[in-house]
């Protein structure tokens, strides 16, 4: 399994991690501590994992729930031109 060129174990495959640890070694940025994360920062980042997952269920929701808006609205263009004809 190919590795980072950065001096770590972390595999190539876990794209985020690399990304991270790149962040870190290279530039000095490190992620902020889940006390420093106010607001709906605190719920939706991608440094946590419970932040990526409710990014995630936050990004599924949007599509079902868009999804049924559809058909509602497809379903009620269905019966109102039958009704008229």
């Amino acid at each position: 399994m190919p590795t980072s060129p950065v001096k770590t174990r972390i595999p190539l495959t876990s794209f985020g991690h690399l990304i991270t640890e790149v962040k870190r070694q290279l530039f000095g940025i490190e992620a902020p501590a889940s006390a420093e994360l106010t607001g709906w920062r605190k719920y939706f980042n991608s440094y946590t994992l419970q932040g990526r997952r409710n990014c995630v269920l936050a990004t599924y929701g949007i599509l079902v729930v868009s999804a049924a808006v559809y058909l509602v609205h497809r379903q009620n263009k269905k019966e109102s031109s039958t009704s008229t004809a």
